[in-house]
């Protein structure tokens, strides 16, 4: 079975990793840091973006992952197959790289004890129509059905006070 790289949510700021995205009328994979460059102008990169009530007409992306870990805490499918979250790139500017940043949207039932947000996560057959903009983003950035994910606390990890409310 094929594996993605697993994504740390507390990863740097500046990791590149791969993402898939349309340019120039190709379908290509890159290598890009993420971080996007704050709206206000600030010096601090902005990893994720609030999906909610806006569109993405262009600069869509994909990036794969097998699992994504928050805390002491990793989430996969619980059918084992990897997945995309939804992102946006942005083009270099005379004082910022080539990025992208992931979207986010209410936790599913299974995050949600955990988290209250979640970065958008989609399977694999629902990948093109987020990269070609098939269909509209209320509809395809929201929660993936209860039991989707399987939760797995690392060994030596403490409890979650949350699982228990």
């Amino acid at each position: 079975m094929m594996s993605a790289k697993v994504f740390q949510s507390d990863a740097p700021l500046d990791e590149r990793r791969v993402i898939i995205r349309r340019h120039d009328g190709d379908v290509e994979m890159v290598e890009l840091p993420w971080g996007l460059r704050s709206r206000d102008g600030g010096p601090r990169p902005v990893s994720v973006v609030r999906s909610e009530g806006r569109t993405f007409p262009t600069h869509r992306c994909l990036v794969p992952a097998s699992e994504f870990r928050h805390k002491s805490f990793s989430f996969s499918l619980a059918t084992g197959d990897w997945f995309y979250f939804a992102g946006i790139w942005r083009p270099a500017t005379d004082d910022w790289p080539e990025v992208y940043a992931i979207l986010t949207i209410e936790a599913n039932a299974d995050i949600a004890p955990f988290h209250a947000r979640q970065m958008a996560v989609l399977t694999r057959d629902r990948r093109m129509a987020w990269l070609e903009g098939l269909v509209p983003e209320e509809e395809i950035l929201r929660p993936l059905p209860a039991g989707t994910f399987r939760i797995k606390r690392h060994p030596g990890a403490p409890a979650q006070r949350a699982m228990a409310l």
